[in-house]
């Protein structure tokens, strides 16, 4: 049994020196959007031109994509690092010191991306910076989410939690939006040398005006009142992390179990779609319009599902995404063979929209598996942890496609990820307030 103070007991009313709650919302949207911009920026510019500028001479061109792709994964492998680190000190000292961290670390980072020098210029210290710096960034966003999640249900009402962390999920298609708006932009506006040259750096380093748009945003921010009556009470945990793995690691098993194909299929339809039809010759930009495509269409999927959560339940969400996502996995590739640019661009919105289905009801269902105290460290680690993995599905898609020679494969891995999450969902209590289960 362990040692909890009852959510029910906390103040949903923000500080009355703070922001209101949609202000907070607000707030945490666009400190959201700005991290996930930095920290998928990466990824399509990764896929598209980083095998020829960092990675040049490994003597085979599949070789130089799968090290750019490792390098996309390394971010991940610090994001659970980053979910201890800024976890804890989200349950130790406060919600808003630890966000305010997460912003200014990955806003840093990525601008020193878009300043390296590439291989060309200083040789074999150039991958090992950039992999460096992948880590510095993945460390950030470890701590970011549950950050962001907290700010707006702790400000709020507990009966709309879904529908209130819905619009903090918006800055993962926002971020995305601007990542690939910004990346769509530069291809377009310089020629193929000069986007090799030079343009690629522009999308990173224009993240420096985003960072100064971020701290001016949540340096308004003030504490969320649970965490004061956390601390007005006595109840912060005075070892999180180890609270989290001692008492609640059934919570957290679930809760990585219900994120699998989340991760999986997302990284599928964006990141290994761009790998593959340069593989296969076709125009890989056309991706990046069915990225935007999809984001936007994401949004209002997003917002329904967030909102439907506190009416039906978070584990139904759940069961409609993982089943909508498995079928789209055998569907998607055949629809990139085509070579259609409109058959591509729909392919790819699709598949958003299957993944956006789970990820409204994720920003209340992951944090409600916990209590309070330790809501920052084990709603981040659950999905931290599984993010790690989630990094390595672009390198074991494209080692499965080189192994078995058919898109089936990855069709099957999608399947299983799936069927995990799915399993996970039916395992968990419902969390959704008037539907919840008595949690130990």
């Amino acid at each position: 049994m362990s040692t909890t103070t009852d959510p029910s007991t906390m103040s949903d009313n923000p500080s009355s020196r703070g922001l209101s709650p949609r202000g907070v919302m607000v707030a945490s949207v666009v400190g959201n959007t700005l991290e996930f911009y930095d920290f998928l920026v990466y990824g399509t510019i990764a896929a598209l031109v980083f095998p020829v500028l960092f990675f040049p001479e490994t003597g085979d061109p599949a070789i130089g994509v799968l090290l750019s792709l490792s390098t996309f994964a390394v971010g991940f492998f610090a994001r659970p690092v980053g979910a201890a680190v800024f976890g804890h000190l989200g349950d130790r000292i406060g919600r808003r010191r630890a966000l305010m961290a997460t912003l200014v670390i990955m806003g840093v980072a990525t601008i020193l991306i878009g300043c390296l020098p590439v291989y060309g210029t200083i040789g074999i210290v150039a991958p090992v910076l950039l992999v460096l710096l992948r880590l510095v960034q993945g460390f950030a966003v470890g701590g970011e989410w549950g950050g962001a999640v907290l700010m707006v249900s702790e400000n709020g009402d507990p009966k709309h939690a879904g529908r209130g962390t819905s619009f903090v999920q918006l800055g993962s298609p926002f971020g995305l939006l601007l990542a690939n708006g910004a990346v769509l932009l530069t291809v377009t506006a310089t020629t193929d040398e000069q986007f090799a040259a030079w343009g690629w750096r522009l999308p990173f380093i224009a993240s420096a005006i985003l960072l100064i748009v971020g701290i001016y945003i949540r340096l308004r921010l003030e504490e969320t009142p649970a965490f004061k009556q956390l601390e007005a009470a006595g109840a912060v945990a005075k070892v999180p992390v180890a609270d989290v793995f001692r008492q609640q690691w059934r919570a957290l098993l679930l809760g990585m179990g219900a994120t699998a194909v989340v991760f999986s299929g997302y990284y599928v339809f964006t990141i290994v779609s761009v790998t593959y039809l340069r593989q296969i010759s076709a125009d890989s930009s056309v991706v990046l319009i069915g990225l935007v495509v999809g984001s936007a269409l994401s949004i209002p999927v997003i917002l329904l599902t967030g909102r439907l959560s506190d009416r039906i339940g978070r584990r139904p969400i759940y069961f409609v995404g993982a089943a909508a996502t498995a079928v789209w996995g055998f569907v998607f590739f055949p629809l990139l063979d085509t070579g259609s640019p409109f058959v591509i661009v729909a392919a790819v919105s699709v598949g958003i929209l299957t993944w956006a289905i789970m990820y409204g009801a994720q920003g209340a269902f992951l944090p409600e598996l916990f209590p309070q105290q330790l809501r920052y460290t084990g709603s981040s680690l659950a999905f931290q942890l599984t993010s790690a993995l989630g990094g390595l599905v672009p390198v074991v898609c494209v080692a499965l496609l080189a192994a078995f020679d058919t898109t089936l494969a990855i069709g099957v891995f999608v399947l299983l990820t799936a069927v995990l999450s799915f399993v996970a969902a039916w395992l968990s209590p419902e969390t959704a307030p008037g539907k919840a289960a008595a949690r130990d």
